[in-house]
């Protein structure tokens, strides 16, 4: 009895293995939507140009010319790095939603787009779900999109130059970083 209850559990589990072999792997199903930090390959250095209204900072936690630790992964490769800080200024930070003007997929938490990078705001800061123009060109496709906030900070934001934890590129003029994601070195 014991031999034939375990030759039918044998067969039994080698009916079951073939039956996975036989089953295709699924493929993963692709997201319409992208996070902030699914954006690789992307030039994250900017011309250092400032918003028009953008208010520098009188006594940053990290002055201009200072390093700090980049305590956040908005892109691969930066957290861990050591940030050379280029600007602080003071403002309302948003993340925001948008969907690519160039026909991209949507964006989801896109961290950070200052209040003086929005077309024609009401005064800062705009409350979260509020739907806006976004002015900034961080990324491709994000000038000249509708946006919507999704969470808001009144805060010092930096503009940071580091190098990448990940492939060594030079990042310069990066915007931007909030007081909270750094640290000191």
């Amino acid at each position: 009895m014991k031999k034939q209850v375990l030759s039918i559990s044998a067969a039994f589990a080698l009916v079951l293995a073939g039956c996975g072999a036989a089953t295709p792997k699924e493929e993963p199903v692709k997201s319409e939507e992208t996070s902030h930090n699914d954006m690789q390959g992307m030039d994250h250095s900017s011309d250092g140009s400032i918003p028009e209204g953008l208010t520098e900072a009188v006594k940053p936690t990290y002055p201009v010319g200072s390093e700090a630790i980049i305590e956040t992964d908005h892109m691969e490769g930066m957290k861990g790095a050591t940030a050379t800080i280029v600007g602080a200024f003071e403002t309302a930070a948003y993340s925001i939603n948008y969907t690519p003007t160039d026909g991209g997929e949507k964006v989801l938490d896109h961290k950070w787009v200052v209040h003086e990078e929005i077309e024609d705001p009401a005064p800062a800061p705009l409350d979260k779900g509020a739907e806006v123009t976004v002015l900034a060109d961080h990324m491709e496709g994000m000038e000249g999109a509708k946006a919507e906030i999704e969470s808001v900070e009144q805060t010092t934001v930096y503009m940071i130059d580091y190098e990448s934890t990940t492939d060594g590129e030079e990042v310069q003029n990066h915007k931007w970083v909030v007081e909270d994601e750094l640290s000191e070195k």
